[in-house]
């Protein structure tokens, strides 16, 4: 495998001009040429309500069918089970709502203590709703790695839901395993892709249900799930009357944002197109995503290494599996004084529990949670050092300069 070229990567975000470095991808990545492009073609050509009779009704349809495709070979899906919506978080509540219709009184949800409040609070609310209980799944406070599933199984589990990784700690939990085990007493399970999928591949078919945000992953601001369509086929959520009672349509509440599908499918020929070989976009998207991960936990090692040299500093989460993603504190410093001091020093890496409320909990960090470093594709070696430079100057006092 060739070398990873950050520096022809770097040269397509022109974000990175402005000169920050930049940590902040897990709660969103920069967006590149590509992608901004697409957008806003679609945005200035003729388009209507999807159809067939005019032009525009045909591009709507076709930017439509086109995404659905390439978040299909992303996730390694069908694109008849992809559904579209604003974010993760609607897709959840909906999804949530929908589900709780088939449960009853004594029926269990799991849910766990390291997902993102996003994969957590819909369930617990439907669960209440129908008369359903809840049950929680923890984790290592010292490893973060989660505990195991089994014991929390019975016959009248419904439902697990778990992240596929943290997105404040990292951790990569085999949900491979999870699914089998939940799977062996008939329950359904919704994975919670958001983080994981920017940096790593993905066969999201072992799940149930797998959202993710191509936002998080150079693309526009919205959302999307994957399921089988024949799954899909027997949930009725709430809808307009005159709407399509087809799968996946049926699912998708009003006019489908175009441009911002658009850049989606960009997003994913980005991905396809950073370095990875083979004759399919699916086998291109794949063979990059192997290079962005190898580039990332090179520099992750890197940057965990010398940020653990730094008297005073506090790393969470160990696990064995790992997304490029790391959590700490510094002594004496609350952590939104040390994301105060970074930004200052042209580095973006913020502190807080980043919607992840009950692993911050967990953890006894509370609210004020931790300083979160995430690296991305575009991420390189001199921003590592201006990141481990400044946490260095601020545990000597001088300043950022």
């Amino acid at each position: 495998m060739n070398a990873f070229d950050v520096v022809a990567v770097r040269k397509q975000f022109p974000a990175l001009d402005e000169g920050a470095a930049h940590f902040d991808g897990p709660g969103g990545s920069q967006t590149p040429q590509p992608v901004a492009d697409a957008v806003a073609k679609t945005m200035v050509s003729a388009l209507a309500n999807r159809g067939s009779l005019t032009a525009a009704e045909r591009r709507a349809d076709e930017i439509v069918v086109i995404a659905r495709q390439a978040m299909a070979d992303l996730l390694g899906a069908t694109p008849q089970g992809i559904v579209f919506g604003r974010s993760m978080t609607q897709l959840t509540y909906d999804f949530s709502r929908t589900l709780a219709k088939t449960w009853s009184e004594g029926d269990e949800v799991i849910v766990t203590r390291l997902d993102h409040d996003a994969n957590v609070r819909p369930w617990v609310q439907a669960a209440e709703a129908a008369g359903a209980r809840i049950k929680w799944l923890g984790f290592d406070r010292e490893t973060s790695e989660l505990d195991d599933l089994a014991p929390l199984l019975t016959e009248r589990t419904r439902l697990v839901a778990v992240t596929a990784a943290s997105n404040l700690l990292g951790t990569r939990p085999d949900t491979q395993r999870i699914a089998d085990q939940a799977h062996e007493v008939g329950a359904l399970v919704y994975v919670d892709g958001v983080h994981l999928t920017a940096h790593a591949p993905i066969d999201a078919t072992y799940a149930d249900f797998f959202v993710c945000s191509p936002y998080k992953f150079f693309g526009p601001h919205l959302g999307t799930l994957t399921a089988a369509p024949e799954l899909l086929e027997t949930l009725k959520p709430d809808k307009l009357l005159p709407s399509t009672d087809a799968v996946p349509e049926r699912f998708e509440f009003g006019t489908l944002p175009y441009e911002l599908l658009a850049g989606t499918t960009a997003a994913v020929d980005f991905i396809a197109g950073l370095g990875g070989t083979g004759a399919t976009r699916r086998e291109r998207l794949v063979s990059s995503l192997e290079r962005v991960e190898q580039h990332e936990d090179s520099l992750r090692d890197d940057l965990e290494a010398r940020l653990e040299a730094i008297p005073g500093i506090t790393l969470y989460g160990h696990a064995a599996h790992r997304t490029p993603t790391l959590l700490f504190n510094l002594d004496g410093h609350a952590p939104a004084d040390v994301a105060q001091h970074l930004a200052k020093a042209g580095v973006n890496a913020p502190a807080g529990s980043f919607y992840a409320y009950e692993p911050a909990r967990h953890l006894g960090l509370g609210p004020a949670g931790a300083v979160r470093a995430g690296l991305a594709p575009y991420t390189d070696k001199a921003d590592v050092d201006r990141l481990v430079a400044a946490v260095e100057r601020l545990t000597t006092g001088t300043g950022t300069n």
